[in-house]
């Protein structure tokens, strides 16, 4: 009892130089009480506008910041610009009056719109959309605010005028030659001519896959024989073994790409020119200088006689 008794007054007795310290502690802690409490303090008046500005500058800044990073990994950061750039940009191009619903590539081309753009617009086309009013081309993805304000002037749809509707009919009537044939009594569809609807006109071909052909026909440059066709994806053999006898590739004018001038990007949007084959091509060019003949790529090793035999109709010098 009398230990326990000690430790407690060892802990709670405090030398002279202790009690000093801590009523000089107790004291500056109810002085900066009260200072605190008491003492005015004056305060900063900020305007309203001078916050708002402050903000919007703030705004801005974090609008840059962002614009300068979220693209680097992007696919198209090399053709993106931040929306408040866009005044400054000046469409290129030659402006004359147009149908977007009857205009080709070369066209849109022409008039200074970017080939993603154009692409854009072709797989539009190829579903069977129509542009109704020269407004409508403002939806096109890809094809900025400024470009749209300066092609709308010049926008013609020509159904307005009934024209639009006879040109299709045209089309489809020289896409089908209405000569029968004496055994199947059937018609007879050129495949580099044919719309969706003369493709869905053939047995076992349904509007996806009638689109899916004419898209792989715009990817080729154009079918060069009919047995092509087949290998559109989601067609089976027999299915095109059942229509086989109804096409016709006749004069087939299909377009070509330049061995001695294109790039490997360009070589490789062709179906039949894989990336490696069309890196081989363009190594072989800069090693051998240029090509004198499209036999020369015989001389590639991974180019066999089957895949050169179907990019033949397609290459040229």
């Amino acid at each position: 009892m009398r230990l326990r008794s000690q430790i407690v007054k060892d802990y709670f007795t405090f030398s002279k130089k202790e009690r000093r310290g801590i009523f000089v502690l107790l004291f500056l802690s109810v002085l900066v009480f009260l200072i605190g409490r008491f003492l005015p303090v004056k305060k900063m008046n900020v305007s309203k506008d001078a916050f708002q500005k402050e903000l919007a500058q703030l705004k801005i800044s974090i609008d840059t910041s962002h614009s300068s990073y979220a693209y680097q990994n992007n696919d198209d950061a090399e053709n993106y610009r931040p929306k408040h750039y866009d005044n400054y940009s000046k469409p290129t191009g030659e402006l004359f009056l147009f149908d977007p619903n009857t205009l080709d590539e070369n066209g849109w081309k022409r008039l200074g719109v970017r080939d993603k753009t154009v692409n854009t617009i072709r797989n539009f086309i190829s579903k069977g959309y129509r542009f109704r009013q020269p407004d409508d081309i403002r939806k096109i993805y890809g094809l900025r605010s400024q470009e749209a304000d300066q092609l709308i002037p010049f926008v013609r749809i020509l159904e307005k005028e009934g024209i639009s509707k006879k040109i299709v009919q045209t089309r489809a009537y020289s896409a089908i030659n209405h000569e029968r044939d004496e055994n199947t009594r059937t018609r007879i569809i050129d495949i580099n001519l044919a719309d969706t609807s003369a493709f869905i006109s053939l047995p076992g071909i349904g509007t996806k896959l009638a689109t899916r052909i004419i898209n792989f026909r715009q990817k080729l440059g154009g079918f060069s024989s009919v047995n092509q066709l087949g290998e559109t994806y989601g067609i089976a053999d027999s299915t095109f073994q059942q229509i086989k006898g109804r096409l016709q590739c006749n004069n087939p004018d299909v377009k070509k790409l330049n061995i001695n001038t294109a790039d490997a990007h360009e070589l490789r949007t062709h179906p039949y020119i894989r990336w490696n084959i069309a890196n081989a091509i363009v190594n072989y060019r800069n090693q051998h200088g240029a090509y004198k003949s499209v036999d020369e790529l015989h001389k590639i090793e991974i180019i066999d006689e089957n895949t050169y035999t179907k990019m033949a109709p397609y290459i040229a010098l």
